[in-house]
């Protein structure tokens, strides 16, 4: 009876012949020039890139390791290399607004010049004022206003001095100024003389000293009138002799930047300032004392430095458009930053210190950032979606936004965006992000969806020898030999758990690659061979298998009690997968069914005790409405059931094993044995039919070890949903010990043929009375449904599995 469900060796795994892979070595083949498998990808990632309407940035999405973002660099590095490079930005001071610095754009390559330009003209400023205001003719002229001054006030001060000593005056200076106080031998009237004096006599000497000193007051002031005029009268000199000394120079730089308005503008504001403060031009070229020591290192300011650029961005003419990839997308990194430096304790900045974000240095191609570190970030998000809104960056940081006071700092102007973002992240990100955030459906409008796997053709097949070939060529790793190419090949429809598939998640293929190449040097060869492969498969489970190990040890010693082989009734002997990171194996368990007379149903003692997953939950409904399709069309269904996974303390999800449990209450309602030599895995549907399930091999491959520790018997083996032939790719060990008939895979489509080869007796056919074929299991599980339902009804009691009937 078993024979017609077990499968052939060649089902259980597809093999690549290297003999058709046309190659003796993969260093014959040419480099791969293009993704396997993700077509749809390129096409929408194609189309992204080239439209050129607003809005349409791209959201990569897949899982990680298939690829998607070396193969959004590689793409977009392509498609930039013909673009052109897009504008240089400078920053450059604001006269009007110094704390708003003025943004630049110039064509590639220029703003350099721009900064050179400047450099030069802060050197030949500083030479050519100090030559012009060291000038003889100069000296000459602003002595000659000075002198002009200093003569006239000399001579009205001896003037006064005169009259004021015929009047019995002198003219001396106290702490308010020049003061005019009483004499007498020439010199200033002492107090005691002063007091010793008649009353009318000191009442007219301070009436005359009144009326001198009123006199001197208006020549003061007089003074100051003309010393101030004599002032603008020098500066309006220094400024002649600062735009006749620095004008050439302008003229000459404003001819070659005439074609850039805003260049041109801030040299004509430059040239302004140099002449309004020429005095304070003047003093940056004289030496000032000098720094302590612990100042040393202190940015000191200069005049100068107002008149230098910024380059924030500075562009190759011939480089293309720019693809830049942000690792770490956090606000400042994003936008941009205005730097700070120390200095006498207080936190100072300039123009000089604004430094680019990820957009300016991709302004004019392309940015590709990983999505869920981009939402990680605090405030990041929310500004690249503000810039791309505005089509503008404008420079912010983290500190800005948790400000708890204003505070006063450089505002610099933003600076128009054209470019186009890619988002890399996975699938669960792209959704949250549609269905919450109404921006991002206006702003990422073209989705690249990444597939896991691709369908395996010859020609694909090829493509992914090329794979190969271009790894080790990249990385200088030993080339394979076509046999060990094609259990790499074979490796990767394990990998995409179908034989008709290939894996498109080259990070676990590239990582075997890599551990097969290792692997040659100690086996002493040039080219790595199928041993090598063999070997990287069996070492990456050796460093990962602890866990495994330890419970098939547990087994063995009967701490977890497995019977593998004989027969029991209500005893099916399940598997479930156990991931652990990058390894994931199977793990053989015992689930058990108790059936007796009741009205309560089917009870699931995980479910009970909290320790199950909704999906596990559903399937045990599941159960219940199979039991009362098919047995209980004529009468209603009178029993109290149990079922359990022994010793499960963790929780249960998946309804892989329901078909398990369903197999264990038939065998209790029939009391029919079942062979403990077979596993099972599989789900149910209401009709009776075994649906596939996920993780077939290695549940497959979890029973084999647990039979081969014990010893093989030749009827031990696992019975699988028949939907999951196309999966299977088991280990060459498996595979050796079912070639040897030491070892069995059985494939069923639906309950019956299942619960046949477990019991060995003919699952039975319903007849036009309602009956079951007689002596077959459903017949049997038919008839004891029926003595439950008449001890329920009190015509009569039953006795199943060691259990009294209950009442319910």
């Amino acid at each position: 009876m078993s024979d017609r469900f077990r499968l052939k060796p060649d089902k259980l795994r597809w093999t690549c012949d290297p003999a058709k892979l046309g190659f003796e070595t993969t260093a014959e083949l040419k480099p791969l020039a293009s993704p396997i498998g993700q077509e749809r990808a390129v096409s929408a990632l194609d189309f992204g890139v080239k439209i050129p309407s607003d809005g349409y940035n791209v959201f990569v999405m897949g899982p990680v390791g298939t690829g998607r973002t070396s193969m959004v660099r590689d793409m977009l590095n392509q498609v930039s290399a013909a673009e052109p490079p897009p504008s240089d930005i400078c920053y450059v001071y604001n006269f009007d607004n110094p704390n708003e610095p003025r943004a630049i754009l110039l064509p590639a390559g220029k703003s350099c010049t721009l900064r050179d330009d400047l450099e030069e003209l802060v050197e030949d400023v500083r030479r050519e004022i100090g030559q012009a205001f060291e000038s003889e003719d100069y000296v000459e002229r602003k002595d000659e206003l000075v002198r002009e001054f200093r003569e006239t006030r000399q001579a009205e001060l001896g003037a006064f001095e005169a009259e004021a000593k015929e009047a019995g005056m002198v003219v001396g200076r106290g702490p308010a100024g020049i003061v005019v106080a009483p004499a007498k031998d020439g010199e200033v009237m002492s107090p005691q003389d002063y007091g010793e004096l008649p009353s009318d006599e000191r009442k007219t000497l301070d009436d005359r000293r009144s009326e001198m000193q009123e006199k001197l007051n208006e020549i003061l002031r007089r003074h100051h009138r003309e010393e101030k005029k004599a002032r603008a009268e020098v500066k309006k000199l220094d400024q002649q002799e600062a735009r006749f000394a620095v004008g050439h120079l302008f003229e000459d730089l404003q001819a070659k930047h005439a074609e850039y308005e805003r260049v041109t503008e801030h040299l004509s504001r430059i040239e302004e300032d140099i002449v309004a403060n020429v005095d304070a031009v003047r003093e940056q070229d004289e030496e000032g004392p000098e720094l302590p020591a612990f100042l040393a290192g202190q940015r000191t300011a200069s005049r100068y430095d107002l008149y230098r650029v910024n380059v924030l961005l500075a562009c190759e003419p011939q480089q293309g458009a720019p693809v830049v990839y942000e690792p770490n997308p956090t606000i400042d990194n994003l936008t941009g930053k205005v730097e700070h430096q120390t200095q006498m304790g207080a936190l100072v900045t300039d123009f000089t210190m604004i430094r680019p974000g990820a957009l300016h240095r991709a302004n004019g191609g392309y940015l590709i950032l990983e999505a869920e570190g981009l939402l990680r970030r605090p405030y990041a998000w929310e500004a690249l979606k503000r810039a791309l809104k505005n089509r503008e960056i404008h420079i912010e940081s983290l500190a800005d936004q948790l400000r708890f006071m204003a505070t006063v700092t450089l505002e610099p102007e933003a600076v128009p965006l054209s470019l186009k973002v890619v988002l890399v992240g996975t699938p669960m990100v792209y959704y949250l992000l549609y269905s919450h955030d109404d921006d991002f459906r206006k702003l990422f409008k073209v989705k690249a969806d990444f597939d896991t796997a691709t369908k395996r053709t010859a020609a694909k097949v090829k493509q992914y020898a090329r794979f190969i070939g271009t790894l080790c060529d990249k990385e200088n790793l030993p080339h394979f030999s076509a046999g060990a190419a094609a259990l790499v090949i074979e490796q990767a429809t394990r990998l995409a758990d179908d034989q008709t598939k290939l894996s498109t998640e080259f990070m676990d293929v590239a990582d075997l690659v890599r551990q097969a190449a290792y692997w040659s040097g100690p086996n002493g060869n040039k080219v790595v061979t199928e041993q090598d492969v063999h070997k990287a498969i069996e070492e990456h489970t050796q460093r990962s298998n602890r866990i495994e190990e330890r419970l098939l040890e547990m087994v063995d010693r009967d701490f977890i009690l497995l019977d593998l082989d004989g027969e029991a009734i209500g005893q099916v002997n399940g598997l479930s997968v156990v991931p652990l990171g990058d390894y994931w194996f199977g793990r053989p368990g015992r689930i058990t069914a108790r059936t007796y007379a009741g009205k309560s149903g089917v009870t699931q003692i995980d479910r009970e005790a909290k320790l199950t997953g909704r999906i596990h939950d559903k399937g045990v409904l599941i159960l219940s409405a199979f039991l009362g399709d098919r047995y209980g069309q004529k009468r209603p269904l009178s029993v109290s059931a149990t079922v359990t996974f022994e010793q499960s303390y963790q929780t249960i999800d998946g309804d892989s094993a329901s078909s398990t449990e369903l197999y264990a209450l038939l065998s209790s309602l029939s009391d029919l044995p079942i062979k403990q030599s077979i596993a099972v895995t599989g789900s149910v549907n209401q009709a009776g039919q075994i649906q596939a399930i996920g993780g077939a091999n290695e549940k497959i491959e979890g029973f084999f070890k647990a039979c081969e520790s014990r010893g093989l018997t030749g009827t031990q083996g696992v019975m699988i949903p028949k939907a999951n032939v196309p999966n299977l790719a088991l280990s060459r060990e498996v595979i050796a010990a079912v070639e040897k008939g030491r070892f069995n895979i059985y494939a069923v489509s639906t309950v019956d043929q299942g619960i046949e080869l477990l019991t060995g007796v003919k699952a039975g056919k319903l007849r036009k009375d309602g009956t079951f074929t007689p002596d077959s299991v459903n017949r049997k599980v038919q008839d004891a449904l029926n003595d439950y339902a008449d001890a329920a009804d009190g015509n009569g009691t039953k006795k199943k599995n060691g259990n009294n009937d209950d009442d319910g």
